[in-house]
């Protein structure tokens, strides 16, 4: 139990990826499926973060005169985060817009369903 006080944050990431990767599988609703991909990239950003923390040190901007990168947290990490945040955020904005065309054209979010429909249509 120590080992999970110890490792709260990355504990947390893995349940946090686990509901996302279930949701994506089990739902058959385009929109759910989204957000169960939100929810597994919130699960790495938080890990990132979480593996780039170290305690006693301060953030990567220089001040007071200390040099020395002993004193300071990675920032390698934090710029993963940030990108990766903006990324997500476009690549939903994708998905999304693709799941309105969807919607409109086959008045359903039900992926077996617009499977059926988009082979129907073909033939």
């Amino acid at each position: 139990m120590e080992l999970f006080a110890t490792h709260l944050e990355e504990v947390v990431a893995v349940l946090l990826f686990g509901v996302g990767f279930t949701t994506l599988l089990l739902h058959r609703n385009l929109i759910k499926k989204i957000i169960g991909l939100n929810i597994m990239d919130t699960a790495i950003y938080l890990m990132f973060t979480s593996v780039g923390y170290v305690d006693g040190r301060t953030a990567p901007i220089m001040v007071d005169g200390i040099t020395d990168a002993a004193h300071y947290i990675n920032p390698i990490p934090s710029g993963l985060v940030l990108t990766g945040i903006v990324v997500s955020v476009s690549v939903t904005a994708l998905m999304l817009s693709l799941t309105v065309r969807l919607y409109r054209r086959y008045h359903t979010l039900n992926i077996d369903r617009i499977t059926l429909l988009m082979k129907g249509e073909d033939d």
